[in-house]
């Protein structure tokens, strides 16, 4: 018996034996956002054993007796020590180690660790990027990077207006240069978001000025995305779709409001129109003092839109290679309804890297956009504002009207027609665009690790073939015949950029040189011409027969235009870091080109920073990295229509005597642009990270001018004015970013961001001129020495006249009073100079559309393999001319908004904003004041965002590849005051601007 207990219990021995060496353990290695980490080693801890995690993160291992603790370890990552126990599946989220990562950061011609910068960069990754359903990737960048300003618009395919750093310009470009990799562009409209890897915004003049003179208002890097070396095979697929939903749409005065509104005028032939509409419609059953009839025609005119994009990528890499192909297709219809008005592109790309010896990589990236664009006719927004509610859309009594029997108010006595579905159904307007992308460089290692040259060649064609047609119609009262415009615009574009990079490391010294040349060759052809009364059958249904050919040609619309513009320039960067404390960095360009009479000019820039934390006597827990920046930089801009012109002279006759004397005379004017406008700016910052680097934060303080800017000179005797390099122009502002993330245990992660950006725009010269008018004379800008650039301009109002005492009282005199007929219910301008007449003399600056404060921020947290995330953004300080409102100037017979409608004053103590019915048509109150200049502040939810990861999942049996579902959630609240679609007005002026609408989409990235 004791013989068998001892032989079973060698068995028993002798099975657990087996059963520890024999265990499997296997996982998956993800990053903190669930991304699968290629590449990840898995060591058993004390042994040499190991394996690395395959392309899709998993790992397996076979464990030994008495080992149990695995060590998982990554470059930029945080190093975890697990013990294994029974389990045999462990799932590992890596964290990325900040404090030993040296992130390298993208900027001109090279890169630079994130420790040695000195200038203002801000970088946005593409995981943010792809958050923002949209065809413009600048747009993603909306509240998430300090000092960049994004206007967003809301027709299909139209790119945002971009501004760093406010307008340093008054009439040459304000846009920043865009940058993709390494080819020049004033926009970035073919771009798929979903194709980009990082977006590099340059905002200070250190790092913009080896851009030279397309840099002056901030520089846009964009790298697009390429496959890993070592990396096996990759398809990923990423789409989205969704709708589109018009937001604050204004309420117009519906018809009982408007006919309240009409017979307090008291005005006999608006009233008569009434009558006339009753005459026409009938009355209302509801109420009989209004006609039958209530058209709400913004309602009529917006649709709800869809909205989708697929992107598909092929990506990997062996030892020596790697590769990136992907194919992309976007969509977006556009709000407006009975007309083509979308966007479709359709986009390939293909970028390759090739070791192709130990000394020599080469690669290339070729990528193709085509597009087609349906413009919507802005005429239908601005007559949804101005029609009256006391007609219909179609009117069967209008039988004259052909194809449609649209109304017409021309029928009831108003002058125009009024219906906004005229230019819907009778415009077609059509943009082809196709661009091609190509470059292709060659990088030379000659010292290994020290010495290398790069030469990369870049050429971009696009074309852009428009048409535009008007068919054939009738309103009933006029015939409108058809015609066809078109254009032909091509854009060649080449950039040869050759440098040389040079490393060196030696004790606690750390040096990159750069030095280098580029050659640029642009040109731009366009053809136009219009053909009218086309002699075929014009509609939607013939497109084959829109064709110029078949009308008379225009020769007063015909043009052949284009130009060409060489340039060359030389550069050099150096950047020295001495151990880790003091850094020191500046560049410089020699630029020159045929555009401007100075040919060549430079522009340097030089930068200093001291790491503060790297110093022996700096000993704070709570800072675990601390450095100040300074820099100053000088930049150009040849944005601008260069202008050589001189004194002209022209022969005249004159009778002396009775004799026919010929003589001649001068012409003094003309303009003389001979140089680039000039920007310097100073920059002076604060990177640190705290609290084990949980807490990041960038501040920056920065001054910027722009001298010999290009403005108009007035020549008072002549009567003329002339362009001349005479102004100044400043902006200034602070910047700061900040962000914390946690991890709270092993399942739950959080992010917190925050960002603001403040913004004081000042002319501070005009060529020895007070100021320059800009602006229509109704409704006038200026430009003031001490002032923003193109300030509203006009009279402060003080209320409304109650009583006919208070205008009496008013401090006005007797004679300016009789003369502008006041009465109750007229505004009360502010007597600036006290003399008791409200002139010229009493106008002064009302605002300005440029914001003083610009903010975002954000939040983000993650359980499990559930994610939520949230973004916000605003603005404020900044005004916007309610254009709208004001074109009553021009014609008194159209509709009103609800709100005015509501608010008129109609006795004493009714209003004290708003002037009466009849007030509203007198050029006394009519005349440019704070009135019409309302505040654009607004307070808006950017992005919602919630994704669930499904990480080993099944479904129907069978294993899932790596999937994320996504909803999104784009603009659903925006709060405001102004009256109007959005606060969103890229000049200040809203005559009628496209509605930004919301964009909720269901989304799906897989990765096989």
């Amino acid at each position: 018996m004791l013989k068998t207990l001892q032989i079973l219990c060698l068995l028993g021995g002798f099975l657990v034996q087996q059963v520890a060496v024999g265990q499997d353990v296997t996982g998956k290695v993800t990053d903190a956002d669930g991304t699968s980490i290629p590449g990840v080693n898995v060591l058993v801890e004390g042994t040499s054993k190991g394996t690395v995690t395959d392309i899709d993160g998993n790992y397996a291992l076979t464990l030994s007796d008495g080992e149990n603790v695995l060590v998982f370890s990554f470059v930029g990552y945080v190093t975890q020590r697990v013990e294994v126990g029974a389990r045999q599946v462990i799932n590992i989220s890596l964290q990325e180690d900040i404090a030993q990562l040296d992130e390298v950061v993208v900027i001109g011609y090279g890169t630079l660790e994130e420790k040695d910068l000195i200038s203002a960069i801000t970088t946005v990754e593409s995981d943010e990027i792809v958050k923002t359903p949209t065809s413009q990737a600048m747009q993603a960048l909306q509240g998430k990077v300090a000092g960049l300003q994004v206007v967003s618009n809301g027709a299909p395919g139209a790119s945002p207006t971009v501004r760093v750093r406010g307008i340093g310009t008054f009439q040459g470009n304000a846009g920043p240069l865009y940058v993709v990799d390494g080819m020049f562009f004033d926009n970035i409209d073919f771009l798929n978001t979903s194709d980009i890897e990082t977006i590099t915004v340059l905002k200070d003049a250190s790092s913009t000025a080896i851009y030279g003179v397309r840099a002056s208002n901030g520089v846009v890097l964009i790298e697009t995305k390429s496959g890993s070396y070592e990396q096996e095979p990759q398809i990923t697929y990423n789409g989205y779709y969704g709708i589109q939903n018009a937001q604050n749409v204004i309420q117009m005065a519906n018809s009982e409001q408007f006919v309240q509104y009409i017979n307090e005028t008291g005005n006999p032939a608006d009233i008569s129109f009434i009558d006339n509409a009753f005459q026409r419609y009938g009355r209302s059953r509801i109420n009989p003092n209004v006609p039958d009839v209530n058209t709400d025609w913004y309602d009529e005119v917006i649709q709800t839109a869809p909205i989708q994009n697929h992107t598909l990528t092929f990506s990997g890499g062996s030892e020596r290679m790697r590769y990136s192909i992907s194919g992309s297709y976007f969509d977006q219809d556009g709000l407006m309804r009975e007309t083509r008005n979308s966007y479709r592109r359709i986009n390939l790309r293909s970028k390759l890297e090739f070791d192709a010896a130990d000394w020599l990589n080469v690669g290339g990236n070729i990528q193709l956009s085509g597009a087609r664009q349906f413009v919507g006719e802005d005429a239908a927004w601005f007559r949804s504002y101005f029609a009256v509610p006391i007609i219909p859309k179609f009117d069967e009594q209008n039988t004259a009207a052909t194809p449609n029997q649209l109304s017409n108010a021309q029928q009831i006595g108003y002058r125009g027609s009024q219906n906004p579905f005229y230019p819907l159904y009778y415009n077609d307007n059509r943009n082809n665009i196709g661009k091609v992308l190509g470059n292709f460089f060659l990088d030379f290692e000659i010292l290994p690790g020290r010495l290398s040259f790069k030469t990369q060649l870049n050429y971009t064609y696009e074309n852009i073939n428009s048409r535009n047609i008007d068919f054939p119609y009738s309103d009933g009262q006029t015939e409108f015949l058809s015609g066809i415009s078109r254009a032909h615009t091509t854009f060649l574009n080449t950039i040869w950029d050759n440098y040389l990079t040079y490393e060196e490391l030696w004790d606690r010294h750390s040096l990159t040189a750069v030095l280098g040349y580029s050659f640029r060759n642009e040109s731009f052809e366009r053809v136009s011409a219009r053909g009218e009364d086309l002699n075929v059958p014009v509609n939607r249904g013939q497109e084959e027969l829109w064709y110029l050919r078949f009308g008379t040609i225009n020769q007063d619309a015909t043009g052949d235009a284009g130009g060409k513009l060489y340039g060359a320039s030389y550069f050099g960067r150096l950047a020295y870091n001495f151990d880790d404390r003091y850094l020191l960095y500046a560049t410089i360009r020699r630029e020159g080109t045929n555009r401007i009479q100075d040919t060549w000019d430079w522009f340097p820039t030089v930068g200093a920073g001291w790491v503060l934390s790297s110093e022996d006597f700096f000993n704070v827990d709570a800072i675990s990295f601390m450095k100040f920046r300074a820099s100053w930089g000088r930049l150009g801009n040849d944005g601008i229509t260069p202008a050589l012109g001189a004194p002209e002279f022209t022969t005249v006759f004159l009778a002396l005597n009775d004799i026919r004397v010929q003589g001649t005379q001068v012409v003094p004017v003309f303009d003389y642009v001979d140089s680039w406008e000039f920007t310097e700016e100073i920059n002076l910052g604060l990177s640190a990270r705290f609290l084990n680097d949980r807490m990041n934060l960038e501040m920056d303080y920065y001054i910027r001018d722009t001298e010999d800017a290009v403005i108009n000179i007035d020549l008072p005797l002549i009567r003329d004015n002339v362009l001349r390099n005479l102004g100044e122009i400043r902006n200034q502002g602070i910047e700061v970013a900040l962000n914390w993330s946690d991890e709270v245990g092993s399942d739950f992660r959080y992010n917190i961001g925050a960002n603001f950006a403040t913004l004081k725009n000042e002319v501070l010269s005009l060529g020895g001129q007070e100021y320059i008018n800009a602006g229509s004379a109704e409704f006038r800008q200026r430009s003031i020495i001490g002032q923003p650039f193109q300030a509203f301009y006009g009279y402060e109002t003080e209320g409304i006249f109650q009583t006919e005492s208070q205008i009496t009282n008013s401090g006005l005199t007797s004679e300016f009073i009789a003369d502008n007929g006041l009465e109750p219910g007229d505004f009360i301008f502010r007597d600036q100079n006290g003399d008791g007449v409200i002139d010229d003399q009493d106008r002064v600056v009302l605002g300005s559309y440029l914001p003083e404060l610009t903010y975002g921020f954000n939040f983000g947290v993650t359980w499990r393999n559930l994610s939520l995330s949230a973004a916000f953004q605003g603005q404020a300080g900044h005004e916007i001319l309610n254009r709208k409102r004001g074109e009553i100037i021009f014609t008194t017979d159209t509709n009103i908004d609800a709100e005015l409608a509501n608010n008129l004053w109609r006795g004493e103590g009714t209003s004290n904003r708003y002037p009466s019915a009849a007030g509203l048509r007198k050029g006394y109150n009519q005349s440019m004041s704070d009135y019409y200049v309302e505040s654009g502040s607004y307070f808006r939810i950017q992005n919602v965002r919630l994704s669930y990861n499904f990480l080993d999942a099944q479904l129907f049996g069978a294993d899932m590849p790596e999937t994320t579902l996504i909803l999104t959630a784009e603009r659903p609240l925006t709060v405001f005051d102004y009256n109007g679609f959005n606060p969103e007005v890229p000049s200040g002026i809203d005559r009628q601007t496209y509605p930004i609408p919301a964009i909720y989409t269901v989304g799906l990235n897989v990765k096989l």
